[in-house]
């Protein structure tokens, strides 16, 4: 049987690259944000319990993440994962959502960025008002603000993976270090104590109601590891290393995130910061625990978790767009490489273009389409977890380097469908604001609208052309029918 030749990346991405995506995807805005929120809601040991559990409870899932890079090391992770486990059908789905998940948090990051200067420098970026939409103000100068970060970063991941990982790995180093320095400087300064830390939990809420609200948001905290498998393909070391690398993610993630709650805990009695109603407690308390140098090394720390995490689902997102468009899903446009720099040009192009469009309609609508988007982070985590559960199943189920049990795999799959039930389900800590079920409503009919564009086309293609296309099986093929980008080209 006769097929097209099937366009691969290449190897060029190191364990250290691929650890600095995840960290730096994972550590973002929300970091130096939060910890206010939480300890309002759970008291500091509350918060810090809910977010270890929800380590641990991503843990589980990442298991099975593990596992599956093992079985299927190529671009597109949770894409692939639906296909292996589901079938095309489930992939799509799998895969439509997941886009705009991966997508919508590049402009999210990015503006975030006008945020940062509103604190430290509120009159230099909020001019040229051009008009409120949804509550947000939008200004020329903050719109030009997110839309430089956006065209760096997607300069930069046209330039080659190895650029790209090389500045996250910097940029992270910086990230790690500024956090630690915020948690030492605050925890040894003359006015902070950690009897400032008591009552652990907050008084007006039960104890267990403010734990499981703070696990209710844990696994979207967390969300940002499942870019390792999504270079699978690009590794230039054995897919079963991945294992680790996401375990490590995880872990470090969830420190850094404790490390700054109880940070912003230490220097005043949590519960006068609170009622206080400070607008962002964090930099309050570091800026009275170190100064001014406390301030600059927060506005480091959320500069580049901000940069890292644009970086990082810039990466993601191409590399998922990549793999639909090889597999037909997508135009065959989306498949183009370049030359030089060996990355999904077209991909990266395309994202940068949508997410040049987003700063236009403010951070509002940005939020209301992440928390829709968290939708197709939950369904990655399910079909990832169901597809690892019924890959153990099988007879060379244990055929990795790294296997799971099934019971596992099924714990995670479990699990990612409480995630999935906590957006869904009227009253639940997570579920969705209004106005992001209409946003999911017009991206379900978009991508019903969509999919029958390509039906014809993507249900023509067999079993055996999509396993080849897909996940690199192939079928009736001769192995010179790989083809690098270079090769097709010539």
């Amino acid at each position: 049987m006769t097929q097209e030749k099937r366009v691969v990346l290449e190897k060029s991405i190191s364990p250290v690259g691929v650890l600095a995506l995840a960290i730096g995807s994972i550590i973002g805005w929300g970091s130096f944000i939060l910890p206010g929120t939480m300890m309002e809601q759970s008291g500091p040991v509350g918060a810090a319990i809910g977010i270890t559990l929800g380590g641990l409870a991503m843990l589980v899932i990442a298991k099975s993440y593990g596992y599956m890079v093992q079985k299927v090391p190529v671009s597109g992770g949770e894409f692939a994962y639906a296909y292996n486990g589901f079938g095309r059908y489930h992939a799509y789905i799998c895969g439509w959502f997941l886009t705009l998940g991966y997508l919508s948090i590049v402009p999210l990051n990015a503006t975030a960025l006008s945020l940062l200067a509103k604190f430290v420098a509120p009159d230099v970026f909020a001019r040229g008002y051009l008009y409120t939409i949804a509550g947000s103000e939008i200004y020329a100068g903050e719109v030009g603000l997110a839309s430089a970060a956006i065209m760096i970063f997607g300069y930069l991941n046209y330039r080659g993976s190895k650029a790209v990982t090389n500045v996250q790995v910097y940029m992270v180093g910086l990230l790690v270090a500024a956090v630690f320095l915020i948690a030492g400087g605050a925890g040894f300064t003359d006015i902070s104590s950690f009897t400032h830390l008591t009552p652990g939990f907050n008084p007006e809420v039960p104890a267990i109601a403010g734990v499981v609200g703070i696990l209710a948001i844990a696994p979207f905290l967390f969300v940002g590891f499942d870019t390792i498998p999504q270079a699978a393909e690009e590794y230039d070391f054995p897919p079963a290393r991945a294992n680790l690398l996401i375990m490590v993610s995880i872990i470090v993630g969830g420190l850094m995130y404790i490390l700054v709650l109880l940070a912003t805990g230490v220097v005043f009695p949590w519960q006068e910061l609170i009622e206080a109603k400070h607008v962002w407690p964090t930099g309050y308390a570091m800026q009275a625990a170190i100064g001014k140098v406390g301030i600059w090394f927060l506005v480091i720390a959320i500069s580049m978790g901000i940069c890292t995490g644009i970086n990082g689902f810039y990466m993601a997102t191409s590399r998922l767009l990549f793999s639909m468009g090889r597999a037909k899903v997508l135009p065959a446009w989306f498949i183009g490489v370049d030359e030089k720099s060996g990355v999904p040009k077209n991909a990266v192009l395309f994202t940068a273009a949508l997410a040049l469009m987003a700063p236009w309609f403010g951070r509002n609508v940005i939020i209301w389409v992440v928390d829709m988007a968290a939708l197709g982070t939950a369904f990655g985590y399910m079909y990832t977890c169901f597809g690892a559960y019924r890959e153990t199943k099988k007879a060379d189920g244990a055929e990795v380097e790294i296997p799971i049990k099934s019971t596992t795999a099924l714990m995670g799959a479990l699990v990612s469908f409480g995630v999935l039930l906590l957006l869904c389900v009227p009253g639940s800590p997570g579920f969705m604001a209004e106005e992001s079920w209409y946003a999911c409503g017009i991206w379900v009919m978009m991508g019903g609208l969509f999919y029958l564009s390509q039906a014809k086309k993507y249900s023509s293609l067999t079993d055996g052309e999509l396993d080849y296309l897909i996940l690199d099986k192939s079928r009736d093929v001769s192995g010179d029918d790989l083809v690098s980008y270079r090769e097709l080209r010539n």
